[in-house]
C-alpha cells in the first residue's frame, strides 16, 4: 500500500513514480496506490484516510508518511512500514514497539544531500553578513562599514571550528561539504567506534560535547530525537558558545532549548540560528523566534529536493521490496529501541 499523496506540493508523489512502483510490481503482489491526500509534514501524518483505513486491513507492506496508530491498528497483516520520512519518533508508540514489524525509513541518503546544503547556504548567509545585507536593502541604505566590525564578523569557512551533532547519512554529508570547504570538523555521533565521516578531523562521543562546544565557531544539531538527545542543546550549553556561534538546527526542534537560544540571540550573546525545525510546528504566532533579525528560520522544508528526492526515494524503496522478497537485509532499517 503507499500512501505518499501529500497536501504538500514538495513532497506530494508524481504520477510518473506512483506508476514505476507500480511497475515494480512482484508477481503474486498487488499494490493500491492510495488516491486520498495525506500530511508528510515532520514525522508524518497521524490521521489517516478513510481509503487508507479501508485499504491496510489486508496490507502486507505499508509506504508512507510515517504511520498513524489508527492505521496501525487497523493493519492486522503488516509486517513491514517504510516511511518516506527521516524521522520516525511518531512511529514508536508502544503497540509499534512491541510488535514484529520491521520499520525502514528515508534517513541518510534521500535527504542527506539537500539537507546539507540548506545547513551551508544558512551559515553563509550569517559568515557572510547577508542579514545585514537585507536589512539594508529593505531600508535603501548603503554602508559598507558593518562588514568591518564585530556586529558581522565576517569570516571564511578555513577559519571555523564546526560541531556537527550527529554523523549519520545527513551528519556525514554536512561533515563533506564543511570538511571540503576547507573547516575544522568535529563529528559527535554515540558510537565512536565507527570512526570520522570523511570531512571531519576528528570524532567524540557525547560525553566530550561541553568542551567542544566551547571553542566551536558553528554547531549543527543533525542528530534524532530520542529521549537521550531531548533538550541536548540546553540552557548551559548554549552559555558556553562563543558571542560568534552559529547554531544550526536540522533535526527537530526539542533538542534545543528555544528560550535560552532566543535569549543567548536577543542579548547578541551568538551570532545568529540557521532554524529548521521548531519544538511546536507550525512555529506560533508569538514566538521570539519570528521577529529577531539574528534568526533564518524555513517551515521545515531543508529536505525538500522535488526532482531527486522521488528518484532516490523510489530506488530504495524498490531495492528494499527485492530485498524483502527474497528474505535478505533491509538497508535503513531502524532500531526501534534507540529510536533511529
Amino acid at each position: 500500500m503507499v500512501d505518499l499523496r501529500s497536501r504538500s506540493k514538495a513532497f506530494c508523489i508524481p504520477g510518473e513514480t506512483a506508476a514505476t512502483i507500480a511497475a515494480a510490481t512482484p508477481d503474486g503482489w498487488e499494490t493500491h496506490i492510495v488516491a486520498a491526500e495525506t500530511d508528510s509534514f515532520g514525522d508524518g501524518a497521524q490521521s489517516p484516510s478513510d481509503e487508507s483505513l479501508n485499504a491496510i486491513a489486508t496490507a502486507e507492506v505499508y509506504f508512507g508518511f510515517g504511520m498513524p496508530k489508527a492505521l496501525f491498528s487497523a493493519a492486522k497483516q503488516l509486517k513491514w512500514t517504510h516511511t518516506a520520512t527521516a524521522g520516525v519518533a511518531s512511529l514508536l508508540f508502544p503497540e509499534m514497539l512491541a510488535s514484529g514489524v520491521a520499520i525502514t525509513n528515508s534517513a541518510g541518503a534521500i535527504y542527506g544531500h539537500p539537507i546539507a546544503e540548506h545547513v551551508l547556504g544558512g551559515v553563509l548567509h550569517f559568515l557572510r553578513g547577508f542579514d545585514v545585507a537585507g536589512a539594508q536593502q529593505r531600508a535603501t541604505r548603503w554602508d559598507a562599514s558593518p562588514w568591518a566590525t564585530e556586529t558581522v564578523m565576517v569570516r571564511e569557512l578555513a577559519e571555523c571550528s564546526v560541531v556537527i551533532i550527529g554523523a549519520g547519512g545527513i551528519g556525514a554529508e554536512v561533515c563533506r561539504r564543511f570538511g571540503s570547504l576547507g573547516a575544522s570538523v568535529t563529528a559527535v555521533r554515540r558510537h565512536v567506534d565507527r570512526g570520522a565521516p570523511a570531512g571531519a578531523d576528528r570524532v567524540i562521543g557525547l560525553h566530550d560535547l561541553d568542551d567542544a562546544l566551547a571553542g566551536a565557531d558553528i554547531v549543527v544539531i543533525a542528530t534524532p530525537l530520542t529521549l537521550e538527545t531531548r533538550a541536548l542543546l540546553s540552557a548551559a550549553r548554549i552559555a558556553r558558545l562563543s558571542a560568534g556561534a552559529i547554531v544550526c538546527n536540522v533535526s527537530r526542534g526539542p533538542l534545543v532549548d528555544e528560550a535560552a537560544l532566543a535569549e543567548a540571540l536577543r542579548e547578541r550573546r551568538i551570532r545568529g540560528a540557521v532554524l529548521d525545525v521548531f519544538s511546536a510546528e507550525p512555529l506560533a504566532a508569538g514566538s521570539p523566534l519570528w521577529h529577531l533579525p539574528n534568526v533564518l528560520h524555513t517551515p521545515h522544508i531543508s529536505g525538500v529536493s522535488p526532482r531527486l528526492f522521488w528518484v532516490r526515494l523510489t530506488e530504495l524503496f524498490l531495492d528494499n521490496w527485492e530485498r524483502w522478497c527474497a528474505g535478505a537485509p533491509l538497508r535503513n532499517l531502524v532500531d526501534k529501541q534507540a529510536g533511529y
